[in-house]
């Protein structure tokens, strides 16, 4: 079973900035609701770092995650317009 982590002060930011959450995350990761998953395109700079992008309501965010054996530490999530206009909007 995987286990996910994350840092609880930058979790409380983003709800507090942005309306999201880690949790919101896990949840889609867990139903396997995630649109795309690819390696983060700068390895160099972070390595082994991989990018889900999923869909808070009609929305959609990038998280880069790190995932060692059964752990995976969410990052951050990031809003896309991009990723939204690709797979939101298009599915209208």
């Amino acid at each position: 079973m995987k286990v996910f982590r994350w840092d609880n002060e930058k979790n409380e930011l983003l709800k507090k900035n942005r309306g999201v959450s880690f949790e919101q995350v896990v949840i889609l990761m867990e139903r396997g609701d995630v649109l795309e998953t690819i390696e983060h395109p700068n390895q160099d700079k972070y390595p082994g770092q991989k990018i889900a992008t999923v869909k808070i309501g009609d929305y959609a965010y990038l998280v880069p995650y790190v995932q060692e054996s059964e752990d995976i530490f969410l990052k951050t999530i990031i809003p896309s317009r991009k990723a939204t206009n690709k797979y939101v909007r298009e599915q209208k």
